[in-house]
């Protein structure tokens, strides 16, 4: 690397040869083509030039493999325009298929941060349950799940107040608590039994992080990463006699898919979430119903 003026120039050789590459490849490419198509026709009709080319089989084997080296490129780069673009939009309420996807695996990994994960649940138990019946050539399920402590004070879920101000409701959360703390046991209990039948070694753990509800990610078997923003001033009212509440709602929000299989920044995008979940998962707070549980 060096500096020309204050600015920085990095691999300027190479940049050149690149450029001079891409531009003067497609031309003599099309030459070479042309002058092999040329050159056959010629021949199938003019005696001479066919007698003269006549025996020199390798000569034209050479010319096309020197055609086939300088294509190779741009059928590779045309191989990967076609494939399923690494990073796509999906809803929430499509996670399904994500689950079950990932449930055809040997080693099955889901790790999922978000709200209530009220959505991510329902499919959960539903591909364990499936598991009892039939474990097909699953033998291990690992899921972590992240939710919000809401035994703290929080902004996002809390009562929408006086000019849109959110004040804190203990009740509220409690509520959330309990919810999140059923669906825990639901699938623990689920994955307790696979593990006593033997064929299947599953677990199933809740823990908390601190803060608001803001992103809602979920990895599949570090191979995919569904990453979406919740709508934290959206709102709802559960009866109406009741106030509204800032109470985000997951099945609305929409995923942007990164997959291992996509380009080197898909790649890097997909370990980078995947590390930075085990982080938090690391740091994360034990919930009050397995410390009670287990002491």
């Amino acid at each position: 690397m060096s500096t020309e003026g204050g600015r920085t120039v990095d691999g300027g050789v190479a940049a050149y040869l690149k450029r001079f590459w891409e531009r003067f490849v497609p031309l003599v490419t099309r030459f070479l083509l042309l002058a092999i198509f040329v050159t056959g026709l010629t021949a199938q009709f003019v005696k001479p030039v066919g007698e003269a080319l006549e025996g020199k089989a390798f000569l034209g084997g050479a010319l096309l493999s020197l055609v086939g080296y300088v294509l190779y490129d741009a059928v590779k780069d045309l191989a990967m325009a076609l494939r399923r673009p690494p990073r796509l939009q999906v809803q929430s309420r499509e996670l399904g298929s994500f689950v079950s996807e990932a449930f055809q695996a040997r080693t099955v990994e889901i790790r999922f941060l978000g709200y209530t994960g009220e959505t991510l649940y329902h499919e959960l138990r539903d591909c364990l349950e499936r598991l009892l019946r039939d474990p097909a050539h699953t033998r291990r399920v690992s899921i972590r799940v992240l939710i919000p402590d809401f035994g703290q004070p929080m902004v996002v879920p809390s009562r929408v107040g006086r000019d849109g101000t959110p004040l804190d409701d203990p009740e509220f959360r409690r509520r959330l608590e309990r919810q999140c703390q059923e669906y825990d046991q639901e699938l623990s209990a689920i994955a307790e039994l696979l593990t006593l039948e033997g064929t299947v070694r599953a677990e199933c753990e809740y823990r908390l992080y601190p803060g608001i509800p803001r992103d809602k990610i979920c990895i599949f078997n570090k191979k995919q990463v569904l990453h979406g923003l919740y709508d934290v001033a959206a709102r709802t009212v559960p009866r109406n006699s009741d106030p509204a509440f800032y109470d985000p709602k997951g099945y609305s929000t929409d995923l942007s898919v990164w997959a291992r299989e996509g380009s080197d920044d898909t790649k890097a995008v997909v370990a980078t979430w995947d590390k930075h979940l085990d982080d938090l998962w690391s740091l994360a707070a034990i919930p009050h119903w397995r410390r009670a549980a287990a002491a």
